[in-house]
């Protein structure tokens, strides 16, 4: 396999980085005015297998460009990814034509921010589970969606939020569910209540649904075919995305090391040794990735169908996510083993109302330990290679 790069993708690559060298000390405290300034520009809706709603579309390899040049720019982390590449591939590939008319170009312009309706409290990793319902309106024109929803990134900026919930109370597990795009400026009917982490910081939210409004023509898919929808949306996520984070994680391997020199830690052979694991499988995870990339073709966007091997594509998001939040977990705890008693956190007189700061690598320690659950813990990633790729028995259902 093959992954390279033509003098295209070059040349892409400089108006890439010519703009991030622009712009990319955008003020980082508001995040939508940036936004905006990458959908005016052209740079959301790269993936999009179509174009003509304000974005402009990108080979493979450039998207791969894109992705890396935004990672080594140090650009703001972006607010408009779930709308950008979870979404709109799904509007594209289920919408009807008024909803992509309506929805795709305030995204591809960075004007209006989504989130994601699927976990509860009782249905994480179970997504069938979930017992958000949503009910017509003796009129007809509206549901009214009741219930919550858990683990929510960015519930509190988003002005929508497409929701997976049950619109045929009578039916179970993955039958009669429907995909509802909400809007979120319902006050009184919405409320976002963020969660606390041991980090200090609110990635996260709670969200409550009181009677919440959506337009009967807002549902994906169609009535009862929200797992279908669901599960598209699932399969959505690429191995570009996994090649732009392996960017930052090179970066912050280059801290710890650089830590471990400063402190001595790298004059002990063991401390040693596994640095150079951990460099050894970065460049493995890289390979992978690109080995992923190659068997969709060159040209291929997001969205479109692949014909070589659907059961191993259908994998590997599973298997690039099993890599990852291990060897991210693993140079978490390497960065604080580098530090010696120096990475204990905190003064003797912390109190949640006066929480201490956190360092870039005590940070990256404590977030990291999330990594092997959310998004699909290690154990379903697990399940989902053995039975769609592998082919073995499923598991049995308690």
């Amino acid at each position: 396999m093959q992954f390279g790069f033509t003098e295209e993708d070059e040349r892409f690559r400089a108006e890439a980085r010519a703009w991030l060298g622009a712009h990319a000390d955008h003020t980082r405290e508001d995040r939508r005015a940036w936004e905006r300034a990458l959908g005016g520009a052209g740079w959301i809706g790269l993936g999009w297998p179509e174009s003509g709603y304000g974005n402009r579309t990108a080979t493979l390899t450039q998207q791969v460009v894109w992705a890396e040049e935004y990672a080594r720019s140090a650009a703001p982390p972006r607010c408009g990814h779930i709308g950008e590449n979870l979404l709109a591939p799904t509007l594209l590939a289920h919408g009807t034509a008024a909803q992509k008319s309506r929805f795709l170009p305030p995204i591809a312009t960075g004007e209006e921010l989504w989130c994601q309706g699927y976990s509860e409290p009782d249905a994480g990793s179970d997504l069938a589970g979930v017992r958000t319902t949503a009910v017509r309106d003796p009129d007809g024109t509206h549901y009214r969606v009741t219930g919550q929803k858990i683990w929510t990134s960015l519930a509190h900026e988003a002005d929508w939020c497409f929701v997976l919930a049950r619109t045929d109370t009578g039916a179970r597990r993955h039958h009669g569910l429907s995909f509802l795009l909400v809007p979120m400026d319902q006050p009184g009917r919405i409320e976002v209540r963020p969660i606390r982490q041991m980090t200090g910081t609110s990635d996260f939210n709670e969200v409550f649904f009181d009677g919440a409004r959506a337009r009967v023509e807002h549902v994906v898919g169609g009535e009862g075919a929200g797992w279908r929808v669901a599960m598209s949306l699932l399969g959505y996520e690429r191995g570009v995305s996994t090649l732009a984070m392996q960017i930052g994680f090179a970066q912050e391997l280059g801290k710890v090391v650089r830590t471990a020199l400063d402190t001595g830690a790298a004059d002990d052979p063991v401390l040693r040794d596994l640095l150079v694991r951990q460099w050894a499988e970065l460049r493995t995870m890289r390979w992978n990735a690109l080995r992923a990339l190659g068997g969709t073709g060159r040209t291929r966007r997001t969205g479109e169908a692949g014909e070589a091997g659907a059961a191993g594509e259908a994998g590997a998001p599973s298997v690039a996510k099993l890599l990852w939040a291990g060897w991210h977990q693993r140079l978490g705890e390497l960065a604080m083993r580098v530090r010696g008693a120096a990475a204990s956190a905190g003064p003797a007189d912390w109190s949640p109302a006066a929480p201490y700061e956190l360092d870039e690598l005590q940070h990256l320690f404590l977030f990291t330990r999330a990594e092997t659950v959310y998004g699909g813990s290690d154990q379903i990633q697990r399940t989902i290679v053995a039975e769609r790729v592998l082919g073995l028995p499923r598991e049995p259902k308690g």
